[in-house]
C-alpha cells in the first residue's frame, strides 16, 4: 500500500535533516549564505578556515592584558570621580574649544591608520611621519588612478588618513561628545589639492557601518598655514561613496571616527600637513542643517 506524502514526511524524521520525496521539495540548504561580509580583492581566493583555528591561545598574553584592562578600568574611574571627561565641572562648563588631536612625538602617530588604493591592488602610496621640530603631522605620498589589471576593478585613486577607534576598558568603544560644540576647527598646511573630511559616527544597524558623513576641505597651497573652520551642520551623509537622498544632521555625541580622503584623479606627489584638530563652538553659528530634511510619511 502507497504512502501519502504526509506519512512519508512522518517516517523520514530521523537525525537533524529531512529526507523528503522529491514531489515535496528541499526544506534544507547545506550552504551558508553571508550578506555582508569583509572586503575580498577579485581574483583572491576565499578564506573558508573556521574562526574557532584562526584563535592562538597565549597564558602570558592573558595576563598581559588583564593588567592592561584593568589599568584602563582605573583610570576611568579616576576621570570619572574628576568630572565630566575628565575635567572639573567648571572647565567643562565654560570650555569653547577643545583640541582632539596634537602632534607632539612619535606617540601621536600611533593614533592614526594610513591606508590607500594599494589594499585593492591599485598603486597608489601613502605615508605618514612628524613634521619639522616633531611639531607636526605630514601626510605625503604619490597618487595613482590607474586602475588595477584584474578584470574587475574599474576605479582607483585614493589615499586616506583615519583616526583609530578610540577603546576602554576590556574593549568598549569610547565615543567622542562633541554636542557642546558646533564647528570643526583644523590648522593645515597642504599642496592646493582638495580633500575630503570623513566623521564616521555610531550606528544602530550593521547595514550602516558603511555611513559616513563629509564636507571638503580645499588647500591653498604655499608656506603659509591655513585655519579651517567648518560647521557640522554642513556635514552630508553619505555610504560608500554616494551621496544619500535621506539626509540626517551629524550625530555629535556618538563620533567615532575622523579622516581625511583624497581622490582627485590628478595623479602625482602631494602633501598635507597638520598642526592640530580641535572643536569648538561659534556663537555666530546658528544653522542646525544645511540640507532638506525630507519627511517620509507627512500627514495630510
Amino acid at each position: 500500500m502507497a504512502l501519502t506524502p504526509m506519512k512519508q514526511l512522518a517516517t523520514l524524521q530521523r537525525g537533524r535533516f529531512l529526507t523528503l520525496s522529491p514531489t515535496l521539495g528541499p526544506v534544507v540548504c547545506g550552504s551558508r549564505v553571508n550578506f555582508m561580509g569583509e572586503y575580498r580583492r577579485p581574483g583572491q581566493p576565499r578564506d573558508n578556515t573556521p574562526p574557532w583555528k584562526k584563535i592562538q591561545f597565549s597564558f602570558a598574553k592573558g595576563v598581559q592584558g588583564i593588567r592592561k584592562h584593568f589599568g584602563l578600568l582605573k583610570d576611568e574611574a579616576f576621570k570619572h570621580m574628576a568630572g565630566p571627561q575628565g575635567q572639573p565641572l567648571k572647565e567643562y562648563v565654560l570650555e569653547q574649544t577643545q583640541v582632539l588631536w596634537e602632534f607632539r612625538g612619535p606617540e601621536s602617530l600611533s593614533q592614526w591608520i594610513v591606508s590607500s588604493d594599494r589594499e585593492i591592488g591599485g598603486q597608489s602610496e601613502a605615508y605618514l611621519k612628524l613634521g619639522r621640530n616633531n611639531t607636526t603631522c605630514l601626510l605625503y605620498g604619490t597618487l595613482c588612478s590607474t586602475p588595477p589589471r584584474d578584470g574587475e576593478t574599474r576605479y582607483s585613486g585614493y589615499c586616506t588618513l583615519r583616526s583609530k577607534q578610540p577603546l576602554l576598558s576590556f574593549d568598549r568603544k569610547q565615543h567622542h561628545d562633541w554636542s557642546r560644540f558646533n564647528t570643526l576647527f583644523l590648522r593645515i598646511r597642504g599642496d592646493g589639492r582638495p580633500w575630503m573630511v570623513n566623521i564616521g559616527t555610531e550606528t544602530y544597524f550593521y547595514h550602516q557601518s558603511d555611513d559616513m558623513y563629509n564636507y571638503f576641505l580645499y588647500t591653498r597651497g604655499g608656506p603659509y598655514w591655513q585655519d579651517v573652520k567648518i560647521p557640522f551642520s554642513k556635514f552630508f551623509l553619505s555610504s560608500r561613496g554616494r551621496i544619500q537622498d535621506d539626509q540626517h544632521p551629524l550625530w555629535l555625541d556618538k563620533v567615532n571616527t575622523i579622516g581625511f580622503t583624497l581622490g582627485d584623479k590628478a595623479d602625482g606627489p602631494f602633501q598635507l600637513e597638520i598642526d592640530f584638530i580641535a572643536v569648538c563652538n561659534d556663537r555666530a553659528h546658528t544653522e542646525e542643517f544645511a540640507y532638506e530634511v525630507y519627511k517620509r510619511n507627512p500627514e495630510v
